[in-house]
């Protein structure tokens, strides 16, 4: 998807003059084969409500709202679409903030979120952390995103690099957030897109050990056993669960 940024990528002065320019482009994007999503400002910013009554159309696929903390945030913010027309539109909920992320839960389950991000950037901000190329300082954060995604049954999306021209790092983190159980991963810049498909797409040699591995599981399974000996690992019903995923994100 491609989002068109009415937050942190538009100055203040600029917000107004912003919205109908986002209107335009996500419109243009919808018409050009895109999945269009806009990025609102913050719950509780005197920017928020005028983003969605002027600049959020029913053709987005969903407007991504940064730094949610609270339930009743989504509950005023699903009213605030309503009333503009747009109840339909999902929510892409930005949990980059400490309350967000121990909150994760409750907040991924409400009806209106369509998925999620994790913000690694704002939430060691939140924290008056460090960010360091290690990432041991949102381990925990970015473990708690995935989990209260997997529990409420929402794709949840990993931070940003912002160093577009690290493509090692990009790489590296998207393999760890596919691990973890993300999604999928945000980009930044054009150039980090092949990248977050080539993390998030099955290779060849993992769809086909995939098949070897269900073909194996099934026949010992058809045969009266519950586990099976396959290239010289024990095979039982997590790891045929794991492959058949892999076989899902097959394309």
């Amino acid at each position: 998807m491609i989002v068109v940024d009415c937050e942190d990528a538009t100055p203040p002065g600029e917000k107004q003059a912003a919205r109908p320019a986002a209107r335009a482009a996500t419109h243009a994007l919808v018409e050009a084969g895109s999945c269009a999503v806009l990025r609102i400002n913050s719950p509780g910013s005197e920017w928020c409500a005028d983003d969605i009554e002027f600049a959020v159309t029913a053709e987005l696929a969903a407007v991504m709202v940064p730094k949610v903390e609270t339930v009743r945030e989504l509950d005023d913010l699903a009213a605030l679409l309503g009333a503009s027309g747009n109840a339909d539109v999902g929510i892409i909920a930005g949990l980059e903030t400490a309350l967000g992320v121990v909150d994760a839960r409750p907040l991924l389950a409400h009806p209106q979120v369509v998925g999620a991000y994790f913000g690694a950037e704002d939430f060691i901000a939140d924290m008056g952390g460090l960010r360091t190329p290690t990432n041991d300082e949102v381990r925990t954060a970015r473990s708690l995103v995935a989990l209260a995604g997997r529990l409420a049954g929402v794709p949840v999306l990993d931070m940003v690099v912002s160093d577009f021209t690290d493509d090692g790092r990009y790489t590296a983190e998207a393999a760890e957030a596919r691990a973890l159980g993300y999604a999928g991963k945000l980009c930044i810049h054009p150039s980090q897109v092949v990248l977050a498909n080539e993390a998030f797409t099955p290779s060849d040699a993992e769809i086909e050990r995939a098949r070897r591995l269900i073909e194996a599981f099934e026949e010992a399974v058809a045969a009266g056993f519950g586990v099976v000996s396959f290239e010289g690992q024990m095979i039982d019903e997590p790891l045929a669960r794991q492959a058949r995923r892999v076989l899902s994100l097959a394309v």
